[in-house]
């Protein structure tokens, strides 16, 4: 029988789930004290101070399942090709949004589009090279695209996978039909090969050289 979860832990799932419905700045520190069954009103900046620190708990409450189950999709499968690396590292995000009540894709969805840059530059340097890592195979098939593109390229891809994947998420919640998993999962690893392998065009070229080739794009760590 499981365990129950901690104070600490109810504080995350409840924020997480807030924060996934209403987005940061619509959820306060009260509410989501209410919201964990906590009687006391100041149970978050007890246990975490700041709603800053409780976001990056979030991620550190999930995020070390999400690095473990790639290294062993990656050790089971060996992949050789950029849609077997893709699929190691895209599966374990979409396979959390399958868990009942799950709510985490939905909120590092709003955080990417409604919240600070800064929150993901915080993450510790563990999770950032573990991405990296992953982020490196996709490169090393993919150097016939020049950079800044190529950094471009699989920052939005990452970003679409996780937006994509909370929207099932979002669905699922609401009871509306959903493709099976099975063909959600390969239709999304097609489009995200197809863009990260698109050729690229003359026009493209010429802007990125327009606007420098010293550009950096915004790591999502899901």
């Amino acid at each position: 029988m499981p365990l129950a979860p901690s104070p600490k832990e109810r504080i995350i799932l409840a924020a997480e789930a807030l924060f996934a419905a209403h987005g940061l700045d619509g959820v306060s520190l009260r509410q989501i004290s209410a919201a964990a069954g906590s009687g006391n009103n100041t149970a978050v900046q007890y246990h975490f101070g700041t709603k800053e620190q409780l976001i990056r708990e979030i991620f550190e409450f999930r995020l070390p399942y999400l690095h473990e189950r790639r290294n062993l999709l990656a050790a089971q499968h060996r992949p050789n090709d950029l849609r077997g690396w893709v699929e190691c590292y895209v599966l374990p995000v979409l396979e959390q949004g399958e868990q009942e009540g799950s709510n985490y894709l939905s909120f590092v969805a709003n955080l990417h589009t409604h919240g600070s840059r800064e929150v993901f530059d915080q993450f510790a340097p563990t999770y950032l090279a573990a991405s990296n890592a992953f982020q490196d195979h996709f490169r090393s098939f993919l150097m016939d695209i020049p950079e800044p593109l190529r950094a471009h390229r699989i920052s939005q891809a990452i970003a679409f996978a996780i937006h994509a994947a909370a929207d099932r998420e979002r669905a699922k919640a609401r009871g509306q039909d959903v493709l099976s998993f099975a063909a959600h999962v390969a239709d999304l690893l097609d489009g995200l090969v197809g863009y990260l392998t698109a050729p690229v065009s003359p026009a493209a070229l010429a802007a990125c050289d327009n606007a420098g080739r010293d550009a950096t794009s915004w790591l999502l760590v899901p």
